[in-house]
């Protein structure tokens, strides 16, 4: 049985474009990614020169963010308002959040805001990534999709970029989390009356909810494994970056490049992957990108120097938003319509390889002042979870 949809809503879908949507998508993502998430990364440096944060409570702190990331994936599909509200609501909730860094003060405080800003973080991944690309399905247009994920490069690009202008003029890094909170705010009403439209399609009754959980099989727990593997693997680059250059060279104006090029590389390899030739499908894709990350992240251990920082920023960059994309889109081709479901899955799954990242990182680093420890066992572990990728045939609907 069909149910007919609001007439209403049947006119805004028609006057929301498919390029709309898209632009929609990239901001969302870069406010909910580049700042909700991983704002925290180039203003490290910021606090640390200010006395207020020490590497190993840094590590602490982005762990609390992560779990945040983690209880955001597991409640998402559970959320009961439509998915364009939970957009809002959590956009809305990373710039509240985000500007709170720059007013509360105390570590206790920054921990439950970071963790907080994790949860919105991680509603607006799965709900605006869901929401874009079912809506940019008919337009068979696959660079519209990659705008969608770039924006999460662009985000951090955007974000990098400003606190190495703020360090250029010597703003506190209170005044860096606020000013990054006043422009995800702008940026939210910037896009909001698209996500106002939640554009219902026609939907049948007998058809189970994307939102189900997913038919566990031998398939779909390796993309959770793998997944999580990458969340382990490229998530201390990912951190501390900013904070590795810091230690090679202390000019703000020199380390400050590494997250704007991180974040460069990222929106611009999700482009060239969203048109990458038909026979290059997404499990070669994922097995490529996620060895060279690992190269990546075992480069400054191998090769000391602000250059392999920078190549490093470069290599990482380029290949965790395409594993992130082509990761999605294998979900989507292995759970069919219990998509939704094991996408949270795996995202849960990369927030606890995330949590441990950090976690192990400020042991180390609180021990004996080094990342590199970590560094080659997350790299080891990338490379390991990409065998086991293309050891297993890709599955195509």
């Amino acid at each position: 049985m069909l149910e007919r949809p609001d007439p209403a809503d049947c006119v805004r879908l028609r006057n929301v474009s498919y390029n709309a949507v898209a632009c929609a998508g990239l901001v969302a993502l870069a406010i909910a990614m580049g700042i909700g998430r991983f704002a925290f990364t180039p203003l490290l440096p910021m606090m640390q020169t200010s006395g207020q944060l020490s590497v190993a409570a840094g590590g602490w702190l982005a762990s609390a963010n992560y779990l945040g990331y983690l209880i955001g994936a597991l409640t998402a599909t559970r959320m009961p308002v439509p998915a364009s509200s939970a957009i809002r609501i959590a956009l809305i909730g990373v710039g509240v959040l985000t500007f709170g860094m720059g007013v509360m003060d105390g570590f206790a405080a920054w921990i439950m805001l970071r963790a907080a800003a994790g949860v919105a973080s991680a509603w607006v991944l799965i709900h605006a990534s869901g929401w874009c690309l079912e809506r940019l399905a008919a337009s068979r247009r696959p660079l519209l999709s990659g705008m969608v994920f770039g924006g999460v490069g662009a985000g951090i690009a955007a974000a990098g970029a400003l606190c190495l202008l703020l360090m250029r003029f010597n703003a506190s890094s209170a005044q860096a989390w606020m000013i990054l909170g006043a422009v995800s705010l702008a940026s939210t009403l910037a896009v909001w009356s698209t996500f106002s439209c939640e554009a219902h399609l026609v939907r049948r009754a007998p058809q189970r909810p994307q939102g189900a959980a997913p038919r566990w099989n031998r398939e779909s727990v390796l993309l959770v494994l793998c997944y999580g593997a990458f969340g382990f693997g490229y998530i201390v680059p990912a951190t501390f970056l900013p904070a590795m250059a810091r230690e090679t060279i202390r000019d703000p104006l020199v380390f400050g490049w590494s997250w704007p090029i991180f974040g460069a590389a990222a929106f611009v390899s999700t482009l060239l992957a969203a048109v990458v030739p038909r026979w290059l499908h997404n499990r070669r894709l994922w097995v490529g990108s996620q060895l060279l990350m690992a190269a990546g992240v075992a480069l400054p251990v191998v090769w000391g120097g602000i250059g392999a920082i920078m190549f490093a920023a470069l290599l990482v960059g380029a290949t965790f938003m395409v594993t992130t994309m082509v990761a999605i889109k294998e979900a989507k081709e292995v759970a069919g319509l219990q998509a939704t479901g094991l996408i949270a899955a795996m995202t849960a799954a990369f927030a606890v390889g995330q949590i441990a990242g950090p976690i192990s990182a400020s042991l180390l680093a609180g021990q004996n002042g080094s990342f590199s420890a970590t560094l080659l066992s997350g790299s080891l572990v990338l490379a390991l979870s990409a065998c086991a990728l293309a050891g297993r045939p890709a599955v195509r609907r």
